[in-house]
């Protein structure tokens, strides 16, 4: 019996050893990483379609960057999977929209139409019925290059930036990035100029019918949508006969308003659709490539490019906030004097980063709320989101530092004042709930809202608690989170794949609440996460579960993230002596790299669900140090 007992306790401390191993090769790893201005800024990966339209760009435009454009044809070509096409993310299936964009940004790099990988690529896409059946966003590109004609494309007349508040559709009534990709679209869609395509180069091939004989550029989608079609036909038929003073009145409207938003060298948006479409709007309405204007449009999507030796491409938008606070989270819960003093260098960078007088289009509906929000990326004033604010917020209490006390208290301000009338919180706006108009020929994608979510709210809630905050405002979001839990006792993941993502977010607040309300919504999510555990001791979930919920909290393989997002939520669920959290844990060791860090080629979360998604490539580098440090944390009862 002594010696059973011996050699239990020689293999826990052994497993000890090597648990505090990992923790110190990531944390070192992770410090490394670090901008010498305080800052993490990890790469962020999108599907094929972002660097393929940036060749697009560069065509549309008549400025090829042949060195450029031969970087990214070889990432593109890189990424063809084996059923000819390419997918939305990692191992997915064929996406007909990203394949026809890469297969004409590679035919305009020069890819000859016999070389394999083209002809096994045409063939994919003729098989799923040809580019004419492709998404709104693809036969946008399409009607500017002259490839499909404009009845080809919904109806979207810049007279939209004149329509008042009370009419169906209202640009304050969508999605910030609806808003800002949308109107530089509309001056496109009214002028219909031409990319100058300076090879002349087509995809005729791509179409099952001759694109001009094409009658079903349209599939219906519901009752509603028909009936938008019908609206859609009747405004088309009407615009020739939109007086002239109205179209101007719109083009300067329109031009002013993202203009006013155009961000500097930080992007209309933030984000690369928007970016596009603001600078080739600059084009069309007659900017030089010398205006001030067009230079920082031009330079916002470069600075997007991750270049390497041998290929490049092109990201979405970048993340250093978002990045920065969770790195702070993971290094707090470490909580090493070697990790102090980097933390405190990010929050002082993301104290300088709160917007609070800067104007927004959230203070529309909140003229009279203080700011005190943070945005995503570097620079994006007139869209601060409550998800960076309530992780800075949170990494902010945590550092219990008198300097960041004001910071904290306006972030939670804004964030009270932002709450959605059902309890919840979404990313950007509140209220953003007119369905409806996800059944507008323009919003195939179903991505045109910004409701509340689960993980948003919970994150909201999370501070919220923590501060004390007025009872009425968490009361109404824990209740919308419990009424939001699924059947089998898991959580949706808007904003991370998937319902690990929901689940890990709501029981990190739940666990913050101590209720016996919600004891029960706490076990049924532990069970769930402990019942979809893999054999070799991880997590790991696939972007398929967007389109198949049935098949949530599965996937192809485990990931470090995703195993780091489970054990994070058990071990809110005080299942920290659990064998399944052990065997988490065991994984994470087991697959950490000798650089201290982890890999993982699988994508991380939608961008929006079922239309696009991202590898944001910090997960893998902040995720598990910070499951690892609450596990050895909460094991001695010394966790934040």
């Amino acid at each position: 019996m002594t010696e059973r007992v011996g050699t239990a306790y020689l293999a826990e401390t052994l497993f000890e050893e090597k648990l505090m191993q990992a923790i110190v090769k990531a944390r070192d790893a992770l410090l490394s990483l670090q901008h010498p201005k305080g800052y993490w800024c990890f790469e962020l990966e999108a599907d094929c379609t972002v660097p393929a339209e940036y060749i697009l760009l560069m065509h549309y435009m008549g400025e090829v960057d042949e060195v450029l454009q031969t970087k990214i044809a070889h990432y593109l070509r890189k990424h063809q999977s084996d059923h000819g096409g390419w997918p939305l993310f990692y191992g997915g299936k064929f996406d007909l929209s990203c394949s026809v964009k890469v297969y004409y940004a590679l035919k305009l790099a020069g890819d000859s139409t016999n070389a394999p990988h083209m002809v096994k690529a045409c063939e994919a896409i003729l098989a799923h019925g040809g580019a004419a059946r492709s998404n709104v966003f693809t036969r946008m590109t399409l009607a500017l290059f002259g490839q499909i004609p404009w009845h080809g494309i919904p109806f979207t007349p810049v007279e939209i930036i004149l329509f008042p508040r009370w009419f169906l559709f209202h640009i304050s009534k969508v999605s910030y990035w609806s808003r800002t990709v949308m109107i530089p679209l509309s001056i496109l869609c009214s002028l219909k100029p031409k990319a100058k395509n300076p090879r002349q180069v087509d995809i005729r091939e791509l179409f099952v019918t001759p694109p001009e004989q094409e009658r079903n550029y349209f599939p219906v989608r519901s009752g509603l949508n028909y009936a938008f079609l019908q609206f859609d036909r009747l405004g088309r038929f009407l615009e020739p006969f939109i007086p002239r003073g109205i179209r101007q009145r719109a083009l300067k409207e329109a031009e002013r308003w993202f203009v006013e938003r155009l961000n500097g060298t930080d992007g209309l948006g933030g984000i690369f659709p928007a970016m596009v479409n603001a600078h080739e709007a600059l084009d069309c309405l007659g900017y030089s490539a010398e205006h001030p204007y067009r230079v920082n449009t031009k330079e916002a999507l470069k600075t997007l490019l991750v270049t390497k030796d041998d290929l490049a491409y092109c990201q979405p938008c970048v993340s250093p906030v978002w990045d920065s606070a969770l790195s702070c989270l993971a290094l707090q819960e470490e909580a090493s004097d070697a990790s102090r003093e980097h933390v405190l260098r990010a929050l002082d960078w993301l104290k300088d980063q709160q917007l609070t007088e800067e104007q927004g289009d959230w203070r529309e509906k909140h003229p009279e709320l203080k700011g005190g929000g943070w945005a995503f990326q570097f620079g994006n004033s007139h869209y601060p989101d409550l998800d960076d604010t309530a992780v800075v917020a949170l990494a902010m209490y945590q550092a219990n530092h008198e300097r960041y006390v004001e910071s904290v208290q306006r972030a939670a301000d804004w964030i009270c004042g932002m709450q959605s009338k059902n309890g919840g919180f979404a990313a950007y706006d509140s209220d953003n709930t007119h369905y409806y108009l996800n059944e507008i020929p323009f919003a195939d994608h179903g991505a045109l809202l910004d409701p509340p979510t689960s993980d948003v709210s919970a994150r909201c809630a999370n501070i919220l608690i923590r501060l004390g905050r007025r009872s009425n405002e968490v009361g109404a979001c824990l209740e919308y989170l419990k009424e939001e839990q699924e059947e089998d006792g898991s959580w949706f993941g808007r904003w991370g794949t998937n319902y690990i993502y929901g689940t890990w977010s709501v029981l990190a607040a739940f666990e913050k609440v101590n209720d016996p309300a919600y004891w029960s919504s706490i076990e049924r999510a532990a069970k769930w996460l402990k019942s979809i555990q893999r054999e070799d001791g991880g997590w790991g979930e696939d972007c398929d579960t967007y389109f198949l919920p049935e098949r949530a909290g599965k996937g192809y393989s485990s990931t470090s993230f995703q195993t780091a997002w489970a054990i994070l939520g058990l071990v809110s669920a005080g299942e920290v002596d659990s064998p399944g959290v052990r065997k988490g844990v065991e994984f994470l060791m087991r697959t950490q790299q000798t650089d201290g860090l982890w890999e993982d080629e699988w994508f991380t979360a939608p961008g929006f669900p079922r239309v696009f998604y991202l590898k944001y490539h910090g997960y893998a580098k902040y995720f598990p140090l910070w499951a690892l440090a609450r596990y050895r944390n909460l094991r001695s009862k010394k966790s934040v």
